[in-house]
């Protein structure tokens, strides 16, 4: 870049300098205002948030500000939190550069401010979108600069809310299993956050050799040399197959059930803030309709992704082939489709996600007492949509509801602040666009049922306060008129 390092370290001191004082202007963060509690000679933490990515650090900071207590637990090592340097595979990201993400309204705190502040304007302007592990390092910096409480490499193995008001949270460390108490929990866990891959059922007759999805910390080196086929046709499926091929793959057949691509990416068109303001809002139906538009629809994969795969002679897209059956032998798989019958090596499933509490332990107790939409909601015949029938009902803070009342009192205690809360919410709980419009809510939320719950408390604190604002001796008392004389 065009500036030197020792500028660049200079620019990045000005700006988190520039960022603190916005904070001392603004009296941020607030003082803390939640009664301490302390149960069974241990202190109980006001928030605790699982996952240290952007949605949790964003969550954190939201309730830094307004004076709550949160500390956030990742099972990854300190700055591999989420997938950006882990398991994605793509170069930029795919949002727009000037989307400010979870700077949460300060400018100082943006992507662009950061990057600016290291490799100048014309740097900037000259960007197309943000390199995928540039984007981790802003991250890395954003923890930082704003000191958020994160202990890595502390897995939650177990939720359990508790009739005396708190979340108990079995945590393993590198020092052995801990006990944490929370009053209240998030559940910042990314786009698995309540299940994990999704998986078509023959993937299940497959040697686990043979295959991988997506999302696993697959070694793509090797691949090198292999016969590669990749199923789906998404963001992912593009991601996957060119690092395959960049991997030295020696061919890769995307296979595609659609005969054609989507083309238009429908959830951006539909983005402005009265959506994000107002989904929350809508009447169900509506809320459904919008959502299932949205999956029917599907996201095309950018095109730049696109044109990653397609510029390697080896590489196939194979539009209408839905998998008809796969037979495995010792010289690789035959793959058999509404296309025809492909011979390969190894296969990579970019199939999404899905909301499955069975292979999720962590989430044991709570599971079954969870209410989803389809206890809610039954849409119109054919638009019936699993992932939506299975995402969960929440309320107004992110919370989740009992399926059945008295179940599981202390379940309103734990908040879904990940890609499932969409049908609820909308879609401000993991992506980019919107992450600080939804750490907000959740934030402020939070803050009024912990207020709420410790009302007695707060009131007692305002009779008992006594700090005058007047001392008596700034005004003389006016003498007795005529008419009091009499």
């Amino acid at each position: 870049m065009s500036q030197s390092i020792f500028s660049s370290v200079a620019g990045l001191a000005a700006l988190e300098a520039r960022l603190q004082q916005d904070l001392a202007w603004l009296d941020l963060p607030a003082k803390s205002w939640v009664p301490p509690l302390t149960l069974d000679g241990q202190p109980v933490l006001d928030v605790a948030v699982i996952g240290g990515g952007q949605a949790g650090m964003a969550a954190a900071v939201s309730l830094n500000h307004i004076g709550i207590g949160a500390v956030i637990f990742d099972q990854s090592p300190a700055g591999f939190e989420g997938p950006w340097a882990t398991t994605a595979r793509m170069e930029t990201l795919r949002s727009p550069k000037k989307l400010t993400g979870p700077a949460l309204g300060f400018g100082a705190l943006t992507f662009r401010a950061w990057f600016e502040a290291q490799f100048g304007l014309e740097a900037w302007e000259a960007l197309d979108k943000i390199p995928r592990l540039q984007w981790m390092d802003y991250l890395r910096w954003y923890r930082r600069v704003l000191a958020l409480d994160v202990r890595n490499q502390h897995r939650v193995e177990a939720i359990l809310p508790r009739a005396d008001g708190v979340v108990e949270l079995r945590v393993a460390t590198p020092a052995g299993v801990t006990t944490v108490l929370a009053r209240r929990v998030v559940l910042a866990t990314g786009r698995d956050g309540l299940g994990g891959a999704y998986l078509p059922s023959f993937a299940s007759d497959l040697p686990r050799r043979r295959w991988a999805h997506s999302a696993d910390d697959l070694d793509y080196s090797s691949l090198a040399g292999l016969r590669v086929g990749v199923i789906g046709a998404g963001a992912s499926a593009m991601d996957s197959a060119a690092t395959a091929l960049e991997a030295g793959a020696a061919k890769v057949d995307l296979l595609i059930r659609r005969k054609e691509l989507p083309r238009v990416n429908k959830g951006k068109g539909a983005g402005n803030p009265g959506l994000t303001n107002g989904h929350l809002y809508l009447p169900d139906e509506w809320k459904w309709r919008i959502r299932h538009y949205i999956n029917v629809q599907q996201t095309p994969p950018p095109s730049a992704s696109v044109q990653r795969v397609s510029k390697f002679p080896n590489a196939r897209f194979i539009l209408g082939a839905a998998i008809n059956d796969i037979a495995v032998g010792e010289q690789g798989m035959r793959v058999s489709t509404t296309r025809g019958v492909f011979d390969l090596d190894f296969l990579i499933f970019s199939t999404g996600f899905r909301i499955d509490w069975t292979i999720r332990p962590e989430f044991a107790a709570i599971a079954p007492h969870i209410r989803n939409w389809s206890d809610r909601y039954t849409p119109p015949a054919g638009d019936e949509d699993a992932e939506l029938a299975d995402s969960p009902d929440l309320g107004m803070a992110f919370e989740f509801q009992q399926k059945q009342p008295g179940g599981l009192p202390g379940l309103k205690r734990v908040h879904c602040f990940c890609y499932p809360a969409a049908l609820s919410h909308g879609s401000l709980s993991g992506d980019i666009p919107a992450i600080s419009d939804g750490a907000q809510r959740l934030a402020q939320g939070i803050a009024a049922l912990l207020y709420r719950e410790n009302i007695d408390t707060h009131y007692l604190n305002m009779q008992n306060y006594n700090e005058p604002e007047l001392l008596g001796d700034e005004w003389l008392p006016a003498e007795p008129t005529s008419e009091e004389r009499r």
